[in-house]
């Protein structure tokens, strides 16, 4: 049930903002065209400004428009927040709750989280964008997300970081590798062997890269993708080790598909692995309790893998 707090006028422009006309907008809320198109217009007539600019192709926004999207959205936000937090006055989980998280975690973390949730708070939509971990950081300063779980995340005056833990590199290899029987091994001797790394979009790249760069050299030159999807399933083959943590692997380390030995002689520390949230607004009770309730899936996950790290 819609509160509908969010006056008409920003919710067309949203519309037509996210769906590139008029037409379009209207089949996706079941509004009239003229009804979207009269409210647009008298909005741009009382501020003196173009919302849009209009082409034979569609219409996108203008500067000004992005800022009456961007408060729509923060609208948006607050409608659902007031409606969530009502119903936990009145005893009921129910809300709506958009988490941004690394591709990396779609086939292990992710789906456990969702299964408890959906377990704990059946009730709960939650909306899962897969990110880098840059563009987490933005989704939350532009109210895109309400939790977003991501690499090498710092507090900061608008972000505020509820849990984080640290994920030391790691060599990844399938059992089968000649690398794999190792307790610990150098970066010299994981670059003697067919490699795959993350493309520069990812942070464990852009570090690696800063501070121990002959590993990308042309002699012996590595697969890069941005996909860990991707990378994961090379090493599964055998064919190839990557340099990552022991979190973009955990499934794969509890199924005992791949192996982690531990990197020794890096210049750099570990990465970490943070929950965040907007520091600009309260989020609504129900996602504080799924918030939690992620921080503790991620760290049990952890948990499982150096427990299992430790007796191999």
């Amino acid at each position: 049930m819609a509160l509908h707090l969010v006056p008409r006028s920003l919710q067309y422009v949203e519309a037509v903002s996210t769906h590139g006309s008029i037409q379009a907008a209207s089949r996706a809320i079941g509004i009239a065209a003229s009804a979207i198109d009269r409210q647009i217009k008298l909005l741009e007539a009382r501020l003196e400004v173009q919302l849009f600019d209009r082409t034979a192709t569609g219409m996108s926004l203008s500067p000004a428009g992005e800022m009456f999207v961007v408060l729509a959205r923060r609208w948006n936000a607050d409608e659902n927040r007031i409606w969530s937090d009502v119903k936990q006055m009145q005893g009921v989980n129910l809300g709506h709750i958009r988490l941004v998280a690394m591709d990396s975690l779609a086939n292990g973390v992710l789906p456990r989280f969702l299964h408890h949730v959906a377990d704990v708070y059946p009730k709960v939509r939650i909306d899962v964008e897969i990110a880098t971990p840059d563009d987490a950081v933005t989704a939350l300063r532009a109210d895109e997300a309400d939790i977003a779980l991501a690499f090498n995340m710092k507090p900061q005056r608008d972000i505020h970081v509820l849990w984080t833990d640290d994920l030391p590199l790691h060599c990844i290899a399938a059992p089968r590798h000649p690398i794999a029987g190792r307790k610990e091994v150098k970066l010299a001797t994981v670059r003697d062997h067919a490699i795959a790394v993350q493309s520069p979009a990812l942070a464990i790249r852009r570090i690696l890269e800063a501070h121990h760069g002959w590993i990308f050299s042309e002699n012996r030159p590595p697969v890069v993708t941005n996909s860990l999807q991707l990378l994961k399933q090379l090493v599964l083959s055998g064919s190839h080790v990557a340099l990552t943590s022991e979190l973009d692997t955990a499934q794969e380390l509890l199924d005992g598909t791949l192996v982690a030995i531990p990197v020794k002689g890096l210049t750099i520390g570990p990465q970490t692995i943070s929950l965040g949230i907007s520091a600009r607004r309260p989020l609504p009770l129900i996602a504080t309790k799924v918030a939690d309730l992620l921080a503790k899936d991620v760290a049990g996950i952890l948990s499982e893998v150096r427990a299992r790290e430790t007796k191999a």
